[in-house]
């Protein structure tokens, strides 16, 4: 998302991100207070700017940045540890009133430092990471005084995202992360008794989220008391399982109480955010230069353009899978029926999670011989079942990707096993993601998608850039990769691939027009359904998930159109520029070297020559 009409997220998150139906995962804990953290900046973080020339300010602005990232880590042990710093991975950010009162406090004094940067007297990589520093900072105050998700998103309140990692990323002996994981397991009671504080009136939504997220969170603690049993460490961590576990236990049953009392008196909070807080979110979010209901339209119209590239496909295969049938008259009969009839070539739903696993290495291959970017063979992925304490948010796959400071450890590819469905949603989604679509849903979550794209990420020379990642970024490069693969000839250019492809860029166009109409318009469930069935032809596993993505999640699935639709309109922009000069290659390792910025952002590098 971008650019005026060159369109310029956030959160998997989370949210480092936020999980997504895709993309990097966020962890769940924030919004609370370390142990023993600094109260006021260091020393060399307080001193003010000399007055001094552009250069002397330029040293001191990477300065400033650094001193601002060292203090942010150090007062978010969770975000550092997905960030792969583990310095003070056994504290335990306690998610209560004062954490949240000093985070505003720690955003206005790093806000005014900023401030005191003569802005045009940097140099433009400065100039950007300034611009993710305030966006980031500005968020921080928003997210916690005006969209306040602490006092209604109780999805918010979970421990086992740090622990896992910890448990599960050789940084250090097991010995030793499992010391770091009693700590933290001990403040485990306090962690969710703040929680419990801290929450309003919550939405039903998020607080179903919870209980069975949470319900997860004990197969991690269980994984924390083999692996101890293991290293012989048993006895060491009993006492700290067994009191972690009675925590997230009583947590449940509170949860499930108060659920119960709403769905009794009928007085949860909306899961709706309405007009004014959606604009506000979509712009620190996506950080555009354009508002959300902009883009709502530009979608419409990109629909109108895609069904009939599909029309298009659709006819053309029509005489080959109904031989001596007439094409019906309808356009959206014609596709429908088509996109039925391919859906019925399948795997079966054993062999699901291994067929994605399969086509890992013919995926790194293709983009080797078509020469599209370059790739780093000695970064691990793993495709893995999803684990339960992240499942429940509408989403089939993720990834979970190690962050700059540890950029060794493994890349996760998160699939959850279609068997956890049940039979008839598990049917269903295999029809979802039949022999065409999961081949675009593995090139969008793995490679040349997320995956990799996270892999440059954490190779950009600009921490900020980084960090501090941009969710329409990472999700329009995700759908972007799909474009250039298919472009480069994955799959012979197949009429079914190119039908089936259309029918995933639907569902991008919708997922920005109905979490739109469903948050600001008030586009009931029924009515959402319609929609993504009959017009996007979805599968009902697909669009059932979808609906409950969209009640738990504000903005984010609108990332995916307009970063894209920004990538596209870049790529169109150089290519023009730089006619017979516009090397396809050289874009792409360009555009992906600035970490995970706004991509109005990356636009600017490029345009104008910085590096």
């Amino acid at each position: 998302m971008k650019n005026t009409f060159r369109l310029p997220f956030v959160f998997l998150a989370i949210a480092v991100l936020v999980l997504a139906g895709c993309a990097t995962t966020a962890p769940h804990e924030d919004g609370g207070r370390p142990d023993a953290a600094d109260e006021t900046f260091s020393d060399a973080f307080d001193q003010r700017l000399p007055e001094s020339d552009a250069e002397s300010q330029a040293e001191a602005f990477d300065s400033f940045a650094d001193e601002l990232i060292e203090e942010m880590l150090e007062r978010s042990p969770e975000w550092a540890i997905y960030q792969g710093r583990y310095e003070h991975a056994g504290k335990v950010t306690i998610p209560d009133e004062s954490r949240r009162r000093e985070e505003v406090e720690f955003a206005d004094r790093a806000l005014a430092r900023l401030a005191e940067f003569e802005y045009s007297r940097l140099p433009v990589r400065q100039q950007t990471d300034h611009d993710l520093l305030s966006n980031r900072l500005e968020a921080t105050k928003f997210y916690t005084e005006s969209l306040r998700a602490w006092e209604w998103q109780p999805s918010n309140y979970n421990v086992a995202g740090p622990l896992s990692l910890l448990l599960n990323t050789d940084f250090a002996p097991l010995e030793e992360r499992l010391a770091l994981i009693r700590q933290r397991l001990d403040r485990v009671p306090e962690y969710y008794q703040a929680a419990r504080a801290s929450l309003g009136t919550p939405s039903l939504e998020h607080t179903g989220l919870a209980i069975r997220q949470n319900q997860g969170t004990l197969g991690v603690l269980s994984d924390i008391r083999r692996s101890a049993e293991e290293a012989g460490l048993a006895d060491d961590l009993a006492d700290s399982v067994d009191q972690a576990q009675a925590a997230v236990e009583d947590w449940i049953d509170w949860l499930q109480g108060l659920q119960a009392r709403l769905e009794e008196s009928g007085e949860a909070r909306s899961f709706r955010l309405g007009r004014a807080l959606y604009e506000q979110k979509f712009k620190y979010d996506i950080q555009a230069g354009f508002d959300a209901g902009e883009l709502y339209r530009r979608a419409l119209d990109e629909k109108e353009r895609l069904l009939a590239e599909m029309d298009g496909h659709a006819t053309e295969l029509w005489p080959q899978y109904f031989p001596g049938q007439p094409l019906p008259e309808d356009r959206l009969q014609r596709i429908g029926r088509m996109i039925d009839r391919l859906s019925d070539e399948h795997g079966s739903v054993d062999e699901f999670v291994d067929n994605v696993r399969e086509q890992m290495p013919k995926l790194a291959r293709f983009v080797s011989e078509k020469d599209l970017l370059d790739q780093d063979p000695d970064k691990p992925l793993v495709v893995r079942e999803t684990p339960e304490y992240m499942r429940g948010t509408g989403a089939i796959a993720s990834v979970s990707a190690p962050g700059p400071f540890h950029p060794d450890a493994e890349t996760y590819y998160n699939v959850t096993p279609l068997d956890s469905y049940g039979d008839e949603l598990a049917a269903s989604y295999l029809r979802e993601y039949n022999d065409w679509m999961v081949q675009i849903l593995n090139i969008h979550e793995a490679i040349p998608g997320h995956y990799t794209q996270l892999v440059h990420a954490n190779k950009s020379p600009s921490l900020v850039k980084s960090l501090f990642g941009n969710g329409a970024m990472i999700e329009g490069w995700a759908v972007y990769s799909e474009r250039m693969m298919l472009e480069a000839g994955w799959g012979d250019h197949a009429p079914e691939l190119l039908l089936m492809h259309g029918k995933w860029l639907l569902r991008v166009v919708h997922n920005t027009i109905l979490d739109y109409a469903v948050h600001v318009l008030g586009m009931e469930r029924d009515e959402a359904l319609r929609l993504m069935r009959e017009e996007a032809f979805q599968e009902e596993s697909e669009a059932t998930q979808k609906w409950i993505r969209i009640t738990l999640t504000q903005v984010q699935l609108t990332s995916y159109y307009a970063g894209y639709a920004a990538i596209l309109d870049l790529r169109t922009e150089l290519q023009n520029e730089l006619g017979e000069d516009f090397d396809l290659k050289t874009f792409h390792n360009r555009f992906l070297g600035y970490g995970s910025a706004p991509v109005a952002t990356i636009a600017r590098l490029m345009t104008e020559g910085a590096n």
